[in-house]
């Protein structure tokens, strides 16, 4: 089976680790026969023929046609099945330097290794064995992650958890279709009566299924980050209120109005959650072209955010322009509003709706992470730390809501006494979207579009 332009076959080879000068550097070889093929390569090749699996050799990398010594290396020395993808491999842990790391893959290549594909490795693990389709997917968004939770998630899909509920629900639905098939293959007499079919277990199985598709949303967010912009007119504190937020001076502060003329962006982490926060230009009539830009650009921002920070001047307030959009938007969850420089005697007072804020003094800065937390998770954001298994695939997520459509269907049937080929029927497309899932029945198509977002190497 193949995937598109992964042949099987050849031998591949890539290095691991960023092409950057380095302490050291990582360069993994895959495919039958790769062990003798490097050997070529070796100053010790009866050794490196001979190591058993998990052992490392120590030795000088040549030139396969010269015998030039390029680089004094350690290969790690991988057998079948053993190793990251279950076939024989090497992994040769050379120096960091840039030329070194060419001339070893350029005598590889003239050994007879091709450069491996973007995620041809893990490809190779997933197609023998070593790994279902939720651990491969695993593997690139730890690669990915922005945030330690992120991280963690995606190692706890890695270990299997994803895998395993989704293993139990399928077994579930199996027991259900093994007592309809048998009603299917066998008269009613023989069987001795009418069976009665667990209803009770296909509504257990959706409910799980529902509870992961759910999970999608925050997982996804953990896994991508999720955009918060301030916004608000000038001199508001959007810019102090950023600063805040990254505890640097990165956006300039200024009295002069218009000092933002276009947005800024940084990365934060709130509470191990990626947030993309951007520093947009404060809205007001301006006649230079430049700021004009700047404010149709910030506000093009402010659209595609999954949550705005409005900011309002607590001394000035509102004028009657902000009041009217302030009453507009006060029930809209994709917006939090700050009332601003509140630790000044000269405040107003914050007006309900409002979470009073300061940039100078940070007063009410722990409480406005909170809610920024509270309104992206949702009602998941309290039980975030007791997660079990999350997912923050779109496909994972499209193949779930599959299933549990199929379940409904299943039990809608079933309540409508429909015949049982029916009910088999709606069984049978549930258990096909979760074995899609697992990638027990996948189409090469999916598999590459999968496999060709990982890193060349992975």
């Amino acid at each position: 089976m193949n995937a598109g332009n992964y042949d099987t076959e050849d031998l591949i080879a890539a290095l691991a680790t960023p092409f950057a000068a380095s302490a050291l550097a990582v360069i993994r070889c895959s495919g039958d026969g790769s062990i003798s093929t490097v050997s070529r390569c070796f100053s010790e090749p009866d050794l490196l023929i001979n190591a058993d699996h998990g052992r490392l050799v120590h030795g000088l990398f040549l030139h396969p046609d010269t015998s030039e010594p390029l680089d004094d290396v350690v290969l790690g020395v991988y057998r079948a099945p053993g190793g990251y993808t279950g076939e024989d491999s090497v992994e040769v842990f050379c120096h960091g330097s840039l030329p070194g790391i060419e001339a070893i893959l350029k005598a590889l290549s003239k050994a007879g290794f091709r450069d491996a594909l973007p995620g041809e490795f893990t490809f190779r693990a997933f197609l023998h064995g070593k790994i279902d389709l939720t651990r491969a997917e695993a593997v690139q968004e730890i690669v990915s992650s922005k945030s330690g939770k992120a991280h963690r998630f995606a190692l706890n899909r890695l270990s299997g958890a994803l895998f395993d509920r989704i293993e139990q629900v399928k077994q579930r639905l199996a027991d259900i279709l093994s007592i309809l098939e048998v009603q299917l293959d066998y008269a009613e007499d023989e069987i001795g009566g009418e069976v009665s079919i667990p209803l009770d277990q296909a509504e257990e199985a959706m409910e799980h299924i529902s509870q992961l598709a759910q999970s999608y949303r925050t997982g996804r967010m953990f896994h991508e980050g999720a955009s918060i912009a301030f916004a608000g007119k000038t001199n508001a504190g959007k810019s102090s209120l950023f600063n805040l937020f990254l505890k640097e001076d990165r956006s300039i502060v200024s009295e002069v109005h218009g000092t933002t003329r276009d947005y800024i962006e940084s990365w934060i982490s709130i509470e191990g959650m990626p947030a993309r926060l951007f520093d947009t230009a404060g809205v007001r009539d301006a006649f230079d072209a430049v700021e004009q830009e700047g404010i149709r650009r910030s506000l093009d921002i402010v659209q595609k955010s999954d949550l705005v920070l409005h900011v309002f001047d607590g001394i000035t307030g509102m004028n009657e322009q902000e009041a009217q959009f302030f009453q507009q938007q006060l029930g809209n969850p994709s917006y939090l509003f700050l009332w601003n420089k509140a630790d000044s005697p000269h405040a107003m007072e914050a007006p309900e709706g409002t979470i009073a804020v300061s940039a100078l003094t940070a007063q009410g800065f722990h409480e406005l992470e909170q809610t920024v937390l509270g309104r992206l998770l949702g009602n998941r954001a309290a039980s975030i730390e007791q997660e079990q298994v999350m997912i923050d695939s779109l496909r994972q997520k499209e193949l779930l809501d599959r299933a549990s459509d199929a379940l409904k269907m299943f039990l809608k049937a079933s309540d409508e006494q429909m015949p049982v080929d029916i009910l088999a029927s709606e069984l049978h497309d549930a258990l096909d979207a979760l074995g899609q899932l697992t990638g027990e029945v996948t189409s090469d198509d999916i598999l590459e579009r999968i496999f060709s977002g990982f890193c060349v190497g992975k």
